[in-house]
């Protein structure tokens, strides 16, 4: 299927539209956006992500500019399924960037890496490009700056030229940076990874691939972190507003 082919379906999880797409529709509408030039927003929605835009309406705003938004989480698509709107899969903001990086190496598609503490970024990209020999890494650069270092990071971005920014920042810090510097950026494609960058490093495991199966990935990163705790308790709240949803 050729990307202009493909028409994006959007479905309404408390009030934060989705993507209604699988992983393969994911990139081969990043195939697009990069055909088309930037920039582009891909923004990974979990349920922690839903529930801080109903508090954010800058993080909400953003979102609903966002070029693409993937189903990541469990929740988002149990939600999605309660609410008669269902999607077809659950779309891992980790699958997607490294869908994107092995076809990066393949297409000739610059990566930027940006974001985690000092070399973790460094890392990362050295591990992706073992695993995928010929991707072409245009730069890397950690998360920690002053706020005013803001406008030369993002100029040193673009004069890398990337087809593809990975920003490791974290919720929603990375959202609003990118929003923020989409302009300077310039760059055909910019998503927020959160701890992909770790993963990727070898710093933090992923849940083995059961738990992922079963939904219960939050539970693992809970397990290997307890001080996630107060994190986690988005998603019983987002249970009781999705389930007082369906009642109206």
């Amino acid at each position: 299927m050729r990307f202009e082919e493909f028409t994006l379906v959007r479905v309404d999880v408390l009030g934060v539209q989705i993507d209604a797409v699988t992983l393969a529709e994911a990139v081969r509408t990043v195939e697009g956006f990069i055909a088309e030039g930037g920039p582009h927003l891909v923004a990974t929605a979990n349920a922690e992500m839903v529930m801080a835009a109903g508090r954010d309406r800058e993080l909400a705003r953003i979102l609903a500019d966002a070029a693409l938004v993937v189903p990541d989480g469990a929740g988002v698509v149990w939600a999605a399924r309660h609410l008669g709107q269902p999607v077809p899969e659950r779309v891992a903001g980790f699958d997607l960037a490294e869908e994107l990086l092995a076809r990066a190496a393949t297409e000739g598609w610059r990566v930027f890496f940006f974001g985690g503490a000092p070399g973790i970024a460094a890392k990362a990209s050295e591990a992706a490009a073992a695993k995928w020999p010929g991707l072409t890494v245009a730069g890397v650069r950690d998360g920690y700056f002053a706020p005013e270092e803001a406008a030369s990071i993002a100029a040193a971005i673009r004069a890398s030229k990337p087809h593809i920014l990975l920003a490791a920042l974290g919720v929603p810090k990375q959202e609003k940076w990118l929003a923020a510097q989409a302009t300077t950026l310039a760059v055909p494609v910019s998503m927020g990874v959160g701890g992909t960058f770790d993963v990727m490093a070898g710093v933090t495991r992923r849940a083995p691939l059961w738990m992922q199966r079963a939904g219960l990935e939050w539970l693992y990163r809970l397990g290997c972190d307890p001080k996630r705790i107060g994190r986690m308790m988005a998603l019983p709240r987002f249970v009781m507003r999705v389930l007082a949803a369906k009642k109206h």
